[in-house]
């Protein structure tokens, strides 16, 4: 293209090339900016959208019933018996208020002082957003005298309200079925997502009756929701789902309200500790999981620090010359909720993943910092099981931190300062590196023979390594399995960790397709959660896809990655070929490893995503945690996704 193309191209881009989206084509046009994602996450979140209204008018006083259905056909019902939309003329807009509601963008009753004190959906898009996102949605109000029916079509209204009928009740119901030209999958609600949102919902809003219903099969599958205790039973039931044994058996609780002429909020907080070593620490504002945390995380943590310190300084837990317990330390075992409900909270996104209220800080700081020293003092024996634990994860850190420094010392002295058996890569790009973390120096060996030595580099591991999730960190330092995987990665552990530092854009698990393969994939991965955990999130970490078959026919060779594809080639083959069964990396030459698994134009890799953090925490804490029971009980439940896997 010469310069005049340019100027002509350039001259063209005008008043007439500036959109103007009007009503709900927005939303349509950009819904990932309202849903995250048009996966199976952003389909999910319809639901919390509808339910999080609902939710709203429980805050509020009006609600103590939701009902939340899954019909034949993935359609989706949301019924509560709070006050009803109002179906009145909204003076603006000239419109019935339920129509405003479901077709214009910031409009509710969210932003004013009267309707909602606390609510969750500030930004007035919930209901307007999955209105546009769905093929229909059909809502129904009933206002004590009438029930009363409006129809929308991809937000678009197809029929005016009207009144189908009377009634002495007050509620509104919600029907829609996702588009199938906006999300890539409209048939995957999965039940269990949607029971661990609704159950937490109902942990948060003590005494509320949330009920969810799956229709789609023959046989209805139902689950209620109550919890008298709220936040204490959210504990309590953390607890006992990954099978946790406590330090303490009362579940600590306190709550408090702050208000002046600005600002209302109101805090409820549960803790226990157990005897791991990770902590769980979930917040909530107007219900909504900020899963990023915020001001009353952090005025939460400041507050438990001090006052944990001040405590063991006052009862001489600790000498004047002994060093502060850390936040790390405090915090080793426990379990907390934090709630908080606010007026005006501010979010950093639709989504509402971190609370920004600067004041909630300090409401929390000064309400924990008050309630929990008495608590601790009225409690002493609960109070020096804690501090005991905390002195422990103390001495950990400190003998943890004389091992990095030994480390950091031994590679200083090292010239090469990398693993002995580290075949590095010739870039020194980390955008276009990436690292073969290999299972056995057979696999290694090929791995380095069929390598492009320009960007990957290959670590072989031997054994199994420590399983960090029963471990302290003064464990993973010196852990000869552990400390090649750290130095060559460059970016640290635990609090040093630096992913600016990271020397490869890609960290690649390759392992045998067996079940030591799989237990040392596990291994490696619950060491990456725990103490490199925004590899995982940022997507870093990937795992390599060898074929388990090699058939050939006429020196033609296909590679199969499952029994159900090697019986297909075979059939395609006409029944004849030899296959040759894969029982471990190290059985390949480096030519056919390079094909298969390590070639970027050809391979087949996992990305390893973690859309739920908290889900994800569970699930290491139960298969690689000491109790036995609860990790047989999961591996029974999903045996069969493990044999329906087809990659």
């Amino acid at each position: 293209m010469d310069n005049s193309e340019i100027n002509q191209v350039t001259q063209e881009y005008g008043a007439n090339e500036i959109q103007v989206l009007e009503g709900l084509e927005a939303v349509r046009k950009r819904p990932g900016m309202y849903i995250s994602s048009t996966g199976p996450r952003g389909l999910h979140h319809l639901v919390y959208e509808i339910v999080d209204n609902a939710i709203d008018e429980a805050l509020a006083g009006y609600c103590d019933k939701i009902e939340v259905d899954i019909l034949p056909g993935e359609i989706i019902r949301v019924k509560d018996n709070g006050r009803g939309i109002p179906v009145g003329i909204q003076p603006k807009m000239g419109i019935p208020a339920v129509t405003v509601v479901f077709t214009v963008l910031h409009a509710g009753g969210k932003f004013g002082n009267g309707s909602y004190e606390f609510s969750g959906g500030l930004h007035g898009v919930g209901a307007s957003v999955v209105n546009a996102l769905s093929e229909w949605l059909e809502v129904k109000v009933s206002d004590g005298k009438n029930v009363y029916r409006q129809r929308y079509e991809r937000g678009e209204i197809k029929s005016e309200l009207e009144i189908i009928g009377e009634t002495t009740k007050k509620g509104t119901e919600v029907l829609f079925k996702a588009d199938k030209e906006i999300f890539t999958e409209t048939d995957v609600y999965e039940f269990e997502v949607l029971e661990t949102r609704l159950r937490e919902q109902a942990f948060l809003n003590a005494g509320i009756n949330i009920i969810l219903t799956d229709k789609r099969n023959q046989e209805p599958i139902t689950e209620h929701f109550c919890y008298k205790g709220g936040v204490m039973s959210f504990v309590e039931y953390i607890h006992k789902k990954r099978s946790l044994d406590v330090i303490h058996e009362d579940i600590i609780k306190f709550s408090g309200s702050f208000s002046d002429e600005e600002h209302v909020a109101y805090a409820e907080i549960a803790l226990q500790y157990n005897e791991s070593y990770n902590d769980l620490i979930l917040s909530f504002a107007n219900n909504m999981h900020t899963t990023d945390g915020g001001t009353h995380e952090e005025g939460f943590k400041r507050a438990l620090t001090k006052v944990m310190n001040e405590y063991a300084k006052k009862f001489n837990l600790i000498k004047e010359n002994e060093k502060a317990l850390s936040g790390d330390d405090v915090r080793e075992g426990l379990t907390a909720v934090i709630s908080v409900k606010l007026k005006e909270a501010q979010f950093e996104s639709q989504t509402k993943i971190k609370l920004g209220n600067t004041y909630i800080k300090y409401f929390i700081d000064k309400l924990v910092s008050e309630k929990l020293m008495v608590y601790l003092e009225e409690n002493p024996a609960t109070a020096r099981a804690i501090i005991e634990k905390s002195l422990m994860a103390s001495r950990a850190r400190e003998a943890a931190r004389k091992a990095r420094d030994l480390a950091r010392r031994k590679n200083a002295m090292d010239s090469a300062s990398m693993p002995g058996k580290l075949a590095d890569c010739q870039s020194k790009n980390p955008q276009e590196t990436e690292i073969f973390i290999v299972e056995g120096d057979s696999a290694g060996g090929s791995a380095k023979g069929g390598r492009d030595r320009k960007i990957q580099a290959i670590l072989p591991l031997w054994g199994k390594m420590l399983n960090v999730e029963k471990a302290r960190l003064d464990r993973v330092y010196g852990n000869d399995k552990l400390m090649p995987v750290i130095t060559a990665l460059g970016c640290g552990i635990g609090e040093d960790f630096d992913i600016s530092k990271l020397r490869y854009n890609r960290v690649i698990i390759m392992a045998d397709a067996d079940v030591d393969g799989s237990h040392i994939r596990t291994l490696l991965l619950t060491f990456f959660f725990r103490f490199m955990r925004p590899l995982i999130e940022q997507g870093h970490i990937y795992i390599a896809q060898p074929p388990l078959f090699r058939l050939t026919k006429n020196k033609t060779h296909i590679y199969a990655f499952s029994d159900s594809e090697r019986d297909r080639i075979i059939e395609q083959l006409g029944g004849k070929c030899d296959i040759q069964r894969y029982k471990g990396l190290g059985e390949m030459d480096p030519e056919q490893l390079w094909e298969t698994t390590m070639n970027p134009e050809t391979r087949i890799m996992l990305k390893v995503e973690m859309e739920d953090a908290i889900a994800a925490d569970e699930i290491f804490t139960i298969l690689m945690g000491d109790k036995v029971e609860p990790r047989r009980e999961f591996i029974e439940k999903n045996a069969k996704y493990a044999q329906n896997l087809d990659i």
